[in-house]
């Protein structure tokens, strides 16, 4: 196998693939726009010190002795090691495929797909296999905060036992379907890339390709759609008495929940606490514990285990906190994730300041009337929507539909809740009026995804408010 050229390869999917083929002895080479660009310059001299070479995304580093070139499903002809590796006859390979060879050949695989809550159910079945000694490979798509440290500031891969790989699988560019998992884990369906009854007949394609299901029943389209055909899966779902995992109680804390999980095949029942917040977070536990049970580790075990998961990246993060003005990061950027966020926002008292960019224009446009009415039914009296205009990242796109007309829309609308959004050209432009509008007992949250620098945006928050509050 290899050696790989990883084009692209500081995104969110490409990094960690790429750790798990190094770490199987591969040579790997890899470019990105971003490292060219100057961003984020510390993932890739992390990814250096890991034996990885990086060279400009200008075709130079691409030569006949590489067996392919990886790429994302994004990415286009135009990109200078595409057009190269055509001219020398290199095959290329999308991401999603090499991953699927390598989950494919583990002896015992466990997909993690579903429309939201993937990355965060990875790191929870992560930390619950790995605490009980059963050492996984694992791909996802965001930090594992349990793995993060020093050493290894980007944790979002494990290169574990070859065979037991868990991995995230991605449903928005069709590639989900390359998956032939032992556990098939589908968290919820709801739109996003694509509209619900374009993604039904999608993961009923996923689930039967897997040897065992876990189905959230909690979830209407897969209650109706999907768990008639498999009712033999094991189920979950929160007061939801017909699932086999039940969850009642639902305690909101300072940090986190507290609820009453009970398993109606055994009998057994326990106490889960969890840190990470929000009703969203506890079906993405109990689809970690559902899976973790096929793989013979007790219900006991898993809720001991869960109390000390610390969450992944980007998922309603706390980033600091500075004269009672509290800063999150989270990767929301669909109707139901955002819908999800704010829930678990409002749980607690303060007012919300939203920094929310949108990660493309098709995106915007396919979601733009749910997206409105999730920031309109989230968002409380006095509650403001910041917005820059959407995230470019070059190529053909249709600008029809803009972040300046979002917000516009969302003024026409919210007026009678007092719930205001302001637009602005740049994202730095923000910054100063968030500072200027922060007063104590505050949330800000940045929300967005496919922009690895909104996470620096959130410290620069953190970093200013120190400044501008003396």
């Amino acid at each position: 196998m290899g050696p790989y050229f990883f084009c692209g390869i500081g995104g969110s999917g490409m990094l960690p693939l790429a750790m798990i083929v190094r770490g199987r002895g591969v040579k790997v080479t890899g470019s990105d726009r971003s490292r060219d660009q100057g961003r984020t310059p510390e993932k890739f001299a992390w990814l250096e010190q890991q034996g990885i070479k990086i060279v400009p995304q200008d075709g130079e580093g691409l030569a006949k002795e590489f067996d392919a070139l990886i790429v994302s499903s994004a990415v286009e002809d135009t990109v200078p090691e595409v057009r190269k590796a055509k001219d020398l006859g290199i095959p290329i390979l999308k991401r999603a495929e090499l991953l699927a060879r390598l989950f494919n050949d583990a002896e015992r695989k466990i997909a993690v797909a579903g429309t939201s809550g993937k990355s965060t159910t990875t790191g929870m079945l992560t930390w619950i296999l790995s605490q009980a000694g059963k050492n996984p490979t694992v791909m996802n798509g965001a930090n594992f905060l349990n793995f993060v440290s020093p050493d290894a500031p980007f944790a979002s891969a494990l290169v574990g036992n070859s065979d037991l790989f868990v991995s995230e699988c991605d449903e928005s560019d069709g590639s989900i379907v390359l998956y032939h998992p032992t556990t098939a884990i589908l968290t919820n369906i709801a739109l996003d890339h694509k509209p619900v009854e374009e993604l039904i007949p999608v993961f009923r394609q996923y689930l039967s390709q897997s040897e065992r299901q876990v189905l959230n029943l909690g979830n209407a389209s897969i209650e109706k759609s999907i768990y008639p055909e498999y009712p033999f899966a094991l189920t979950f779902g929160v007061d939801h008495p017909s699932a086999r995992l039940n969850a009642t109680g639902y305690t909101p804390q300072a940090v986190g929940s507290v609820t009453q999980v009970t398993d109606r095949e055994t009998g057994e029942a326990g106490l889960l606490t969890l840190q990470t917040s929000g009703r969203h977070n506890l079906e993405n536990a109990l689809a970690a514990i559902g899976a973790a049970l096929l793989e013979g580790v007790p219900l006991q075990k898993c809720l001991t285990v869960l109390a000390g998961f610390k969450g992944v990246g980007r998922r309603l993060e706390n980033i600091g906190k500075y004269n009672n003005i509290n800063i999150i990061d989270d990767f929301a950027h669909n109707p139901d994730k955002v819908s999800a966020t704010l829930d678990c926002l409002n749980e607690h008292s303060g007012r919300l300041l939203v920094m929310f960019q949108m990660h493309g224009f098709g995106p915007l446009k396919l979601m733009k009337e749910e997206l409105r009415d999730a920031f309109l039914t989230g968002m409380k009296a006095g509650d403001i929507l910041f917005m820059p205009e959407v995230l470019y990242l070059g190529g053909t796109v249709d600008r029809s539909y803009t972040a300046r007309d979002f917000i516009n829309e969302i003024n026409e609308r919210g007026a009678e809740k007092n719930v205001r959004g302001e637009w602005f050209e740049t994202r730095s432009e923000i910054l100063p009026a968030l500072l200027s509008e922060a007063k104590s007992g505050d949330r800000i949250i940045v929300m967005g995804a496919r922009d690895d620098t909104l996470s620096v945006f959130a410290k620069e928050i953190l970093d200013g408010l120190k400044k501008f509050i003396l």
